[in-house]
């Protein structure tokens, strides 16, 4: 692997929450997977490949921390479109559709999903992959992480699941239903053959039950017990309407319902939390339980904008995710950095806290999601981080009147175009409008030809 010297760089975003956390006019130089300094008049070592960087502004790469890439396959269809849909017309439509995927349809919409995201910036990602359709085997996740392979994407893969039949009041076809023992076995396979916790590791495994309307309670509760003894985090979908239908099975809402069973704490984290009350907010602020806020499906489930206001004055640790394209047509983490700012403002008036700074939307994103998945050697741009970055060339119309805060042109301004570099363990993985070493337009027809297999 080359060592790369970014000369000349307009301004290196080190951390974005951080009030002096953007250097001017400065150098970076990458040694293998790390970042070996930042400064002027860096030496660069023989060998390494100097690349010219003037007008650029270099970012952390982002972390998603929620998404489903399995639905790559259902974007801009119009007869699933959410807003001429109750949920549950929806969920009769959808879940048939999943149910059919095939584990090459699971495999091409995983390239599909990392490629856009490595386009956009994103470095690390975290898919909840819950759909495991009994003839499509059990090596889905494999097929996740050969995929992640091939991009060059740092991947956390979620192995999530479902126990719960429709007839005992989930919303799962028995042709998507697993048992418990069959879960965790699956789990605890996936985490001897690839989670790697070493610092710069490029795979993990999260044991991620999908939603606790869909599982019985024992999924859960052997869920603790696995990740704990294997030291790996959890993960599952929180407070997006479930919390009445919990409280009817089991006498509390949700989050107090995980909480018992153990499914809480710091190697925890939930998806969404939209409908949760600031009493819950304080409860999972106290157990050191995160959230993946996820704030594109909000425009079309149109429930409520999450209160990230609230969840920053409690001191909850907040990453950002894209959710999958059932709720969120792309899966461009970039675009979501803006539109959580900008829901929150469009909220501004009804909530009891104030809106963060822009910049802390860039972090939620970044050291926010570094958090979120146990992460301290991403997140940051620093000596001895991972090479994780991505670069956008700011001399451009586009930017003109911006330049003077790279830290919230993301989420106030909005980036509406592919990086023109995004690196990842000190690997090039996108740049001048390619990837590195990857025929895009033959990727491309060999999905289309995947998901023409399941006749939408």
């Amino acid at each position: 692997m080359p060592n790369y010297l970014f000369r000349g760089c307009a301004a290196v975003v080190t951390d974005p929450g951080a009030a002096d956390g953007v250097l001017r006019d400065v150098n970076l130089l990458t040694e293998g997977p790390a970042i070996r300094a930042i400064g002027r008049d860096l030496v660069a070592p023989a060998g390494t490949e100097v690349i010219d960087a003037r007008g650029w502004f270099l970012y952390p790469g982002l972390v998603n921390t929620h998404h489903h890439f399995f639905q790559c396959f259902v974007r801009n269809r119009a007869e699933l479109d959410w807003t001429k849909l109750s949920v549950i017309e929806w969920l009769d439509l959808i879940y048939p559709i999943f149910s059919r995927l095939t584990e090459e349809c699971f495999y091409h919409s995983s390239l599909t999903a990392m490629a856009e995201l490595a386009k956009h910036g994103c470095t690390t990602a975290f898919d909840h992959q819950y759909n495991f359709p009994r003839h499509a085997g059990k090596r889905i996740v494999d097929r996740q992480f050969e995929a992640a392979g091939k991009i060059g994407l740092r991947f956390h893969a979620g192995r999530g699941g479902n126990t719960l039949p429709k007839s005992e009041g989930s919303t799962i076809p028995d042709a998507m239903l697993e048992t418990t023992d069959e879960f965790i076995a699956d789990c605890a396979r996936l985490i001897d053959a690839y989670h790697d916790a070493s610092p710069f590791g490029l795979r993990q495994v999260v044991v991620s039950p999908c939603q606790p309307v869909n599982c019985y309670r024992e999924t859960f509760t052997e869920s603790v017990a696995l990740a704990r003894d294997k030291g790996v985090f959890l993960h599952t979908h929180v407070g997006e309407g479930e919390s009445p239908v919990i409280a009817a099975r089991h006498g509390m809402r949700t989050v107090d319902y995980l909480e018992e069973i153990g499914f809480a704490g710091p190697d925890t984290f939930y998806a969404h939390c939209w409908e949760l009350t600031h009493d819950e907010l304080r409860k999972m602020a106290a157990s050191g339980t995160g959230v993946a806020h996820c704030p594109e499906p909000v425009y079309l489930v149109g429930a409520e904008v999450t209160d990230i206001p609230a969840m920053a004055a409690f001191g909850l640790r907040v990453g950002l995710g894209c959710d999958g394209s059932a709720s969120n047509d792309n899966s461009n983490l970039m675009h979501c950095v803006h539109s959580a700012y900008m829901l929150q403002c469009l909220a501004a008036s009804t909530r009891a806290h104030p809106v963060p700074e822009p910049r802390d939307f860039l972090a939620y994103g970044t050291t926010g999601g570094a958090a979120l998945l146990g992460r301290s050697d991403i997140g940051r741009l620093a000596p001895g981080m991972a090479a994780d970055l991505f670069a956008i060339d700011s001399r451009r119309m586009d930017y003109v009147g911006t330049r003077h805060d790279p830290a919230s042109l993301i989420p106030k301004v909005g980036i509406g175009m592919a990086t023109d570099l995004t690196m990842v363990n000190g690997r090039i993985v996108w740049a001048k409008g390619e990837f590195p070493g990857l025929d895009e337009a033959q990727m491309a027809a060999e999905a289309e030809a995947a998901l023409a297999t399941i006749n939408l």
